[in-house]
């Protein structure tokens, strides 16, 4: 049993070819002996002298034994002639008249000036954090700004650093309702001006101490100015009178006038 080496049917099942057809019969090539059906060599004629499998011809060629034709292809036309085929220069460009260059202007100036006023009104609303309840995607839903942008508003590189802040700011382009849904310190006004003085007299003064920054504020009812003045009058009388214990300079000068043996005793 023999198979068409192209279409794979079987040889002996194809029916035979009469005259009146005038099909080719099926085709033995000489280099690897393989058999191409009729019909195959008529849907393709090149199966007539050419082994698909080998890719060898057995008409003369140009090319080296062993070697395929290029494919055929159709010439473009050159450069040049399809210049030539282009008929006429495109039409010129018509200048445009004062009246409409100042028409331009007025308009662009108008499109500017309601840029910059979209701008100017649009402002960031501030919130007053309360870490008990807030984070950055809780703030993000209630005010319906991505996360990405009140990370980059607020130049917060990572949540956790949210606890460090006491306000964030709402961006006014996402948020346009501009009422701050905690408008107000939760501590109270009062209690958060208490801690920026604190804060204050501890930067001026230098203090690490909060026990002590403390004391000074509430000797002086919590004025900065006469809290960090008496710190100061304190810290140059300090430096002025440094404390010596009692008997520890005496004793150094009883034993100075001696020896090295009588000063190991």
């Amino acid at each position: 049993m023999e198979t068409c080496s192209t279409c794979a049917t079987v040889l002996e099942s194809t029916p035979a070819y009469t005259e009146d057809e005038l099909s080719p019969q099926d085709r033995r090539v000489q280099c690897c002996y393989r058999v191409i059906c009729g019909k195959c060599i008529v849907k393709n004629e090149r199966f007539a002298n050419y082994c698909p499998y080998c890719q060898v011809s057995t008409v003369p060629s140009s090319l080296p034994q062993g070697l395929r034709e290029p494919p055929a292809y159709t010439s473009w036309p050159s450069s040049s002639s399809r210049t030539a085929d282009i008929s006429g220069a495109p039409p010129p460009y018509t200048p445009a008249t004062p009246r409409r260059l100042a028409t331009t202007d007025v308009e662009n100036e108008k499109v500017a000036s309601a840029d910059d006023g979209s701008k100017e009104n649009v402002l960031d609303t501030l919130h007053f954090l309360d870490h008990r309840h807030d984070s950055v995607n809780s703030l993000s839903l209630r005010y319906g700004v991505p996360v990405t942008v009140l990370r980059r508003v607020n130049n917060i590189t990572s949540d956790h650093l949210l606890v460090g802040r006491r306000t964030v700011l709402i961006p006014g382009e996402y948020y346009k309702g501009g009422v701050s849904l905690s408008p107000r310190p939760i501590e109270g006004e009062e209690e958060e001006t208490r801690k920026a003085k604190i804060r204050r007299f501890m930067t001026s003064c230098k203090v690490s101490d909060y026990d002590v920054a403390v004391l000074y504020l509430e000797q002086s009812s919590y004025d900065l100015e006469a809290a960090v003045t008496a710190y100061l009058d304190d810290d140059k009388w300090e430096r002025d009178h440094p404390s010596q214990i009692p008997g520890k300079g005496k004793k150094a000068d009883r034993y100075k006038n001696r020896g090295p043996f009588w000063r190991g005793l």
